[in-house]
Protein backbone atom coordinates (compact mmCIF):
# COMPACT_ATOMS: atom_id res chain seq x y z
CA UNK A 1 0.00 0.00 0.00
CA UNK A 2 3.02 2.36 0.57
CA UNK A 3 4.10 2.25 -3.12
CA UNK A 4 0.49 3.10 -4.08
CA UNK A 5 0.37 5.88 -1.93
CA UNK A 6 3.40 7.22 -3.24
CA UNK A 7 2.44 7.25 -6.57
CA UNK A 8 -0.66 9.32 -5.79
CA UNK A 9 1.30 11.74 -4.58
CA UNK A 10 3.21 11.77 -7.35
CA UNK A 11 0.19 11.81 -9.44
CA UNK A 12 -1.43 14.65 -7.08
CA UNK A 13 1.89 16.85 -7.52
CA UNK A 14 0.91 16.66 -11.66
CA UNK A 15 -2.87 17.05 -11.43
CA UNK A 16 -3.64 13.89 -12.77
CA UNK A 17 -6.60 11.50 -11.37
CA UNK A 18 -5.05 7.99 -12.08
CA UNK A 19 -2.36 5.91 -13.75
CA UNK A 20 -2.46 3.23 -16.40
CA UNK A 21 0.79 0.93 -15.34
CA UNK A 22 1.29 -1.65 -17.92
CA UNK A 23 5.17 -2.49 -18.64
CA UNK A 24 5.76 -5.67 -16.81
CA UNK A 25 8.63 -4.50 -13.89
CA UNK A 26 6.41 -1.14 -13.26
CA UNK A 27 3.52 -3.90 -12.57
CA UNK A 28 5.12 -6.12 -10.35
CA UNK A 29 7.01 -3.28 -8.31
CA UNK A 30 3.33 -1.54 -7.92
CA UNK A 31 1.43 -4.45 -7.37
CA UNK A 32 3.34 -7.32 -6.43
CA UNK A 33 1.74 -9.42 -9.84
CA UNK A 34 4.14 -11.80 -11.25
CA UNK A 35 2.02 -13.09 -14.00
CA UNK A 36 2.91 -12.11 -17.98
CA UNK A 37 -0.67 -9.81 -18.92
CA UNK A 38 -2.22 -7.52 -17.24
CA UNK A 39 -3.07 -3.82 -16.24
CA UNK A 40 -3.01 -1.43 -13.27
CA UNK A 41 -5.37 1.43 -13.04
CA UNK A 42 -4.12 3.45 -9.62
CA UNK A 43 -6.38 6.14 -9.25
CA UNK A 44 -7.00 8.12 -6.17
CA UNK A 45 -10.23 6.22 -4.77
CA UNK A 46 -9.33 2.74 -6.05
CA UNK A 47 -6.68 0.27 -7.21
CA UNK A 48 -7.28 -1.97 -9.87
CA UNK A 49 -5.56 -5.10 -11.60
CA UNK A 50 -7.08 -6.63 -14.24
CA UNK A 51 -6.14 -9.16 -16.44
CA UNK A 52 -7.49 -12.37 -18.00
CA UNK A 53 -9.04 -16.34 -16.58
CA UNK A 54 -5.41 -17.45 -16.29
CA UNK A 55 -4.20 -15.10 -13.91
CA UNK A 56 -7.38 -13.72 -11.79
CA UNK A 57 -6.34 -16.32 -9.19
CA UNK A 58 -2.42 -15.93 -8.86
CA UNK A 59 -3.32 -11.71 -8.84
CA UNK A 60 -5.99 -12.61 -5.88
CA UNK A 61 -3.48 -13.83 -4.10
CA UNK A 62 -0.18 -11.77 -5.19
CA UNK A 63 -2.04 -8.21 -5.25
CA UNK A 64 -4.25 -8.00 -1.90
CA UNK A 65 -4.45 -3.80 -2.12
CA UNK A 66 -6.02 -4.58 -5.73
CA UNK A 67 -9.38 -5.07 -6.91
CA UNK A 68 -8.73 -7.82 -9.28
CA UNK A 69 -11.01 -8.01 -12.03
CA UNK A 70 -11.12 -10.86 -15.45
CA UNK A 71 -10.82 -9.20 -18.38
CA UNK A 72 -11.02 -10.51 -22.22
CA UNK A 73 -10.36 -8.77 -25.59
CA UNK A 74 -11.89 -5.22 -26.02
CA UNK A 75 -10.94 -2.80 -23.59
CA UNK A 76 -13.91 -0.40 -24.58
CA UNK A 77 -16.23 -2.92 -22.61
CA UNK A 78 -14.45 -2.65 -19.24
CA UNK A 79 -11.91 0.23 -18.83
CA UNK A 80 -14.61 3.33 -19.06
CA UNK A 81 -16.29 1.46 -16.42
CA UNK A 82 -13.13 1.03 -14.03
CA UNK A 83 -12.19 5.05 -14.73
CA UNK A 84 -15.67 6.21 -14.29
CA UNK A 85 -16.20 4.25 -10.88
CA UNK A 86 -12.34 5.67 -10.27
CA UNK A 87 -13.69 9.43 -11.03
CA UNK A 88 -10.78 9.69 -13.49
CA UNK A 89 -10.82 12.25 -16.05
CA UNK A 90 -7.14 12.74 -16.60
CA UNK A 91 -5.28 9.83 -17.00
CA UNK A 92 -1.34 9.17 -17.21
CA UNK A 93 0.20 6.66 -18.90
CA UNK A 94 3.93 5.87 -19.74
CA UNK A 95 5.30 6.79 -22.76
CA UNK A 96 8.30 5.26 -23.00
CA UNK A 97 6.51 1.71 -23.02
CA UNK A 98 3.20 2.30 -24.66
CA UNK A 99 3.68 2.04 -28.14
CA UNK A 100 1.76 4.42 -30.68
CA UNK A 101 -0.83 1.45 -31.78
CA UNK A 102 -1.70 0.55 -28.11
CA UNK A 103 -2.28 4.43 -27.16
CA UNK A 104 -4.90 4.12 -30.36
CA UNK A 105 -6.41 1.44 -28.53
CA UNK A 106 -6.57 3.12 -25.18
CA UNK A 107 -8.29 6.51 -26.83
CA UNK A 108 -10.30 4.42 -29.01
CA UNK A 109 -11.74 2.34 -25.84
CA UNK A 110 -13.11 5.75 -23.88
CA UNK A 111 -13.67 7.49 -26.61
CA UNK A 112 -17.03 8.64 -25.52
CA UNK A 113 -15.98 9.32 -22.02
CA UNK A 114 -14.18 12.04 -21.68
CA UNK A 115 -11.47 11.04 -20.24
CA UNK A 116 -7.99 12.57 -21.06
CA UNK A 117 -4.61 10.44 -21.51
CA UNK A 118 -1.54 12.68 -20.30
CA UNK A 119 1.69 11.07 -21.47
CA UNK A 120 4.48 11.22 -18.33
CA UNK A 121 7.69 9.54 -18.57
CA UNK A 122 9.58 7.88 -15.26
CA UNK A 123 7.00 7.86 -12.98
CA UNK A 124 7.18 4.78 -11.51
CA UNK A 125 10.62 4.22 -12.56
CA UNK A 126 11.61 6.85 -10.13
CA UNK A 127 9.70 5.65 -7.52
CA UNK A 128 11.40 2.15 -8.06
CA UNK A 129 15.04 4.07 -7.73
CA UNK A 130 14.34 4.16 -4.51
CA UNK A 131 15.17 0.83 -2.99
CA UNK A 132 13.54 -0.20 -0.06
CA UNK A 133 15.54 -2.55 2.77
CA UNK A 134 14.00 -6.04 1.31
CA UNK A 135 14.71 -4.86 -2.53
CA UNK A 136 18.25 -4.06 -1.00
CA UNK A 137 18.52 -7.52 0.42
CA UNK A 138 17.16 -9.18 -2.35
CA UNK A 139 20.00 -7.54 -4.75
CA UNK A 140 22.92 -8.77 -2.25
CA UNK A 141 21.16 -11.98 -2.43
CA UNK A 142 21.30 -11.93 -6.72
CA UNK A 143 25.12 -10.33 -6.63
CA UNK A 144 25.97 -13.31 -4.03
CA UNK A 145 25.06 -15.99 -6.09
CA UNK A 146 26.81 -13.97 -9.29
CA UNK A 147 30.38 -13.80 -7.08
CA UNK A 148 30.09 -17.37 -6.48
CA UNK A 149 29.13 -18.69 -9.94
CA UNK A 150 32.03 -16.48 -11.24
CA UNK A 151 34.69 -17.82 -8.28
CA UNK A 152 33.40 -21.51 -8.79
CA UNK A 153 33.69 -21.36 -13.02
CA UNK A 154 36.65 -19.30 -13.03
CA UNK A 155 38.91 -20.80 -11.15
CA UNK A 156 37.48 -24.35 -11.28
CA UNK A 157 36.00 -24.92 -14.82
CA UNK A 158 37.61 -22.49 -16.73
CA UNK A 159 40.86 -23.31 -19.16
CA UNK A 160 42.53 -22.67 -22.30
CA UNK A 161 40.48 -24.26 -25.52
CA UNK A 162 36.93 -24.16 -24.00
CA UNK A 163 35.10 -21.21 -26.04
CA UNK A 164 32.90 -18.40 -24.92
CA UNK A 165 29.66 -20.13 -25.56
CA UNK A 166 30.91 -22.73 -23.39
CA UNK A 167 31.92 -20.49 -20.34
CA UNK A 168 28.65 -18.47 -20.94
CA UNK A 169 26.68 -21.90 -20.16
CA UNK A 170 28.63 -22.71 -17.72
CA UNK A 171 27.71 -19.88 -15.54
CA UNK A 172 24.41 -19.81 -15.95
CA UNK A 173 24.10 -23.32 -15.57
CA UNK A 174 25.66 -22.71 -11.54
CA UNK A 175 23.37 -20.04 -11.41
CA UNK A 176 20.42 -22.02 -12.19
CA UNK A 177 21.44 -25.50 -10.04
CA UNK A 178 21.77 -23.01 -6.75
CA UNK A 179 18.64 -20.99 -6.76
CA UNK A 180 18.76 -18.54 -8.99
CA UNK A 181 15.82 -17.41 -11.27
CA UNK A 182 17.37 -17.51 -14.01
CA UNK A 183 20.40 -14.96 -15.76
CA UNK A 184 19.46 -10.94 -15.37
CA UNK A 185 20.66 -10.81 -18.96
CA UNK A 186 22.22 -12.51 -21.49
CA UNK A 187 26.63 -13.09 -20.48
CA UNK A 188 28.67 -11.49 -22.21
CA UNK A 189 32.13 -13.58 -22.50
CA UNK A 190 34.18 -11.16 -24.92
CA UNK A 191 38.16 -13.12 -25.48
CA UNK A 192 41.15 -11.58 -26.73
CA UNK A 193 40.19 -8.39 -29.76
CA UNK A 194 36.28 -9.33 -29.05
CA UNK A 195 37.10 -7.36 -25.61
CA UNK A 196 36.90 -4.33 -27.97
CA UNK A 197 33.44 -4.22 -28.27
CA UNK A 198 31.34 -3.62 -24.90
CA UNK A 199 28.56 -5.94 -25.57
CA UNK A 200 30.27 -8.75 -27.68
CA UNK A 201 27.86 -12.04 -27.56
CA UNK A 202 29.48 -14.90 -26.29
CA UNK A 203 30.34 -16.97 -29.86
CA UNK A 204 32.12 -19.64 -30.73
CA UNK A 205 35.87 -18.10 -30.39
CA UNK A 206 38.52 -20.11 -28.20
CA UNK A 207 39.61 -18.91 -25.12
CA UNK A 208 43.57 -18.50 -25.16
CA UNK A 209 46.08 -18.08 -22.66
CA UNK A 210 47.24 -14.12 -22.60
CA UNK A 211 44.19 -12.76 -23.47
CA UNK A 212 41.86 -10.46 -21.79
CA UNK A 213 38.56 -11.76 -21.01
CA UNK A 214 35.73 -9.90 -20.20
CA UNK A 215 33.05 -11.95 -18.26
CA UNK A 216 29.87 -9.46 -17.41
CA UNK A 217 27.12 -11.31 -15.89
CA UNK A 218 24.55 -11.39 -13.91
CA UNK A 219 21.90 -14.13 -11.94
CA UNK A 220 18.10 -13.05 -10.69
CA UNK A 221 17.08 -13.85 -7.50
CA UNK A 222 13.42 -13.39 -6.10
CA UNK A 223 13.07 -11.28 -9.47
CA UNK A 224 15.94 -8.82 -9.23
CA UNK A 225 18.72 -8.49 -10.82
CA UNK A 226 22.67 -8.56 -10.27
CA UNK A 227 25.11 -7.47 -12.82
CA UNK A 228 29.07 -7.49 -12.62
CA UNK A 229 32.21 -7.53 -14.88
CA UNK A 230 35.49 -8.86 -14.32
CA UNK A 231 38.17 -8.85 -16.76
CA UNK A 232 41.51 -11.84 -16.36
CA UNK A 233 43.59 -13.11 -17.85
CA UNK A 234 44.78 -16.77 -18.71
CA UNK A 235 47.93 -17.25 -17.75
CA UNK A 236 50.45 -14.12 -17.72
CA UNK A 237 49.05 -10.94 -19.11
CA UNK A 238 50.99 -8.75 -20.99
CA UNK A 239 52.26 -4.89 -20.29
CA UNK A 240 49.29 -3.81 -22.36
CA UNK A 241 47.16 -5.82 -19.89
CA UNK A 242 48.58 -4.44 -17.08
CA UNK A 243 48.69 -0.94 -17.93
CA UNK A 244 45.17 -1.22 -19.03
CA UNK A 245 43.45 -3.10 -15.87
CA UNK A 246 45.49 -0.04 -13.72
CA UNK A 247 44.00 2.95 -15.10
CA UNK A 248 40.77 1.17 -15.04
CA UNK A 249 40.53 -0.19 -11.65
CA UNK A 250 42.16 2.99 -10.12
CA UNK A 251 39.30 4.92 -11.88
CA UNK A 252 36.97 2.59 -10.53
CA UNK A 253 38.17 2.97 -7.01
CA UNK A 254 38.47 6.25 -7.30
CA UNK A 255 34.70 6.67 -8.31
CA UNK A 256 33.38 4.59 -5.56
CA UNK A 257 35.33 6.62 -3.16
CA UNK A 258 33.66 9.81 -4.03
CA UNK A 259 30.57 9.81 -5.42
CA UNK A 260 28.19 11.27 -2.61
CA UNK A 261 24.08 11.51 -2.14
CA UNK A 262 23.07 14.74 -3.49
CA UNK A 263 25.11 13.99 -6.66
CA UNK A 264 24.03 14.65 -10.56
CA UNK A 265 25.19 11.48 -12.59
CA UNK A 266 27.12 13.85 -14.40
CA UNK A 267 29.43 14.51 -10.91
CA UNK A 268 29.55 11.03 -11.03
CA UNK A 269 31.10 9.72 -14.23
CA UNK A 270 33.22 12.22 -14.09
CA UNK A 271 35.13 11.09 -11.67
CA UNK A 272 36.03 8.05 -13.60
CA UNK A 273 36.03 9.46 -16.84
CA UNK A 274 38.37 12.67 -15.77
CA UNK A 275 40.80 9.89 -14.42
CA UNK A 276 40.72 8.23 -17.95
CA UNK A 277 40.98 10.89 -20.04
CA UNK A 278 44.09 12.39 -17.78
CA UNK A 279 45.42 9.33 -18.67
CA UNK A 280 45.57 9.46 -22.68
CA UNK A 281 42.61 6.88 -23.09
CA UNK A 282 38.99 9.06 -22.76
CA UNK A 283 37.91 8.78 -26.38
CA UNK A 284 38.53 4.57 -25.76
CA UNK A 285 35.75 4.87 -22.90
CA UNK A 286 32.40 5.42 -24.98
CA UNK A 287 29.62 4.05 -22.36
CA UNK A 288 28.46 5.53 -19.49
CA UNK A 289 30.19 4.86 -15.66
CA UNK A 290 26.75 3.53 -14.57
CA UNK A 291 22.66 2.37 -14.26
CA UNK A 292 20.97 1.45 -11.70
CA UNK A 293 19.54 -1.49 -11.08
CA UNK A 294 16.42 -3.49 -9.58
CA UNK A 295 13.72 -5.43 -10.92
CA UNK A 296 15.13 -4.54 -14.45
CA UNK A 297 19.24 -5.07 -15.31
CA UNK A 298 18.88 -1.31 -16.83
CA UNK A 299 17.04 1.46 -14.88
CA UNK A 300 17.26 4.94 -13.12
CA UNK A 301 19.35 6.36 -12.08
CA UNK A 302 22.19 6.85 -14.67
CA UNK A 303 25.71 7.83 -14.50
CA UNK A 304 26.47 9.09 -17.72
CA UNK A 305 28.13 12.67 -18.91
CA UNK A 306 24.53 14.27 -19.63
CA UNK A 307 22.77 12.83 -16.28
CA UNK A 308 21.08 15.71 -14.61
CA UNK A 309 19.41 12.97 -12.23
CA UNK A 310 20.29 13.64 -8.55
CA UNK A 311 21.45 10.23 -6.39
CA UNK A 312 19.88 9.81 -3.17
CA UNK A 313 20.60 7.07 -0.52
CA UNK A 314 18.77 3.77 -1.23
CA UNK A 315 19.52 3.76 -4.56
CA UNK A 316 21.43 0.74 -6.23
CA UNK A 317 23.48 1.57 -9.55
CA UNK A 318 26.89 -0.06 -11.23
CA UNK A 319 30.16 1.50 -11.06
CA UNK A 320 31.66 0.52 -14.44
CA UNK A 321 34.41 2.13 -16.06
CA UNK A 322 36.17 0.27 -19.29
CA UNK A 323 38.74 0.59 -22.17
CA UNK A 324 38.01 -0.75 -25.42
CA UNK A 325 41.33 -0.77 -28.03
CA UNK A 326 40.54 -2.52 -31.58
CA UNK A 327 42.36 -5.24 -32.57
CA UNK A 328 43.74 -5.56 -28.66
CA UNK A 329 40.37 -5.87 -26.69
CA UNK A 330 39.10 -4.37 -23.42
CA UNK A 331 39.03 -4.20 -19.89
CA UNK A 332 35.84 -3.00 -17.91
CA UNK A 333 35.47 -3.77 -13.81
CA UNK A 334 32.07 -3.35 -12.94
CA UNK A 335 30.29 -3.35 -9.33
CA UNK A 336 27.03 -2.43 -7.90
CA UNK A 337 26.91 -0.45 -5.12
CA UNK A 338 24.05 1.02 -2.67
CA UNK A 339 24.53 4.42 -1.71
CA UNK A 340 23.64 4.79 2.47
CA UNK A 341 24.21 7.46 4.48
CA UNK A 342 25.78 9.54 1.98
CA UNK A 343 28.00 7.12 0.41
CA UNK A 344 28.42 4.29 -1.77
CA UNK A 345 28.89 0.66 0.10
CA UNK A 346 30.35 -1.43 -2.39
CA UNK A 347 28.18 -5.16 -2.64
CA UNK A 348 29.99 -6.71 -5.16
CA UNK A 349 32.33 -9.35 -3.68
CA UNK A 350 34.38 -10.98 -6.22
CA UNK A 351 38.14 -10.10 -6.70
CA UNK A 352 39.57 -7.13 -8.90
CA UNK A 353 42.71 -6.52 -7.93
CA UNK A 354 45.38 -5.75 -10.35
CA UNK A 355 47.40 -9.22 -11.53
Amino acid sequence: MKRIERLRAKLAEQDLDAMFVSQPENRRYMSGFTGSAGYLIISHKEAVLATDFRYTEQAGLQAPDYRVIQVAGDMSKWLPDVLAAGGVRRIAFDADHVSYNFFQLLTKATGESGVTWAPTSGVVEYLRAIKEPEEIAAVERAQALTDAAFLHVTQHVLHPGMTEAQLAWELEKYIREHGGDGLAFDTIIAAGPNGARPHHRAGSTVIEEGQPIVIDMGAKVDGYCADMTRTIVLGQPDDTFKKIYDIVLGAQLLAEELIRTGQTGHQADAFARDLIDQAGYGETFGHSLGHGIGLYVHEYPRLSKGATNILEDNMIFSVEPGIYLTGWGGVRIEDLVVLENGSARVITRSPKAAP
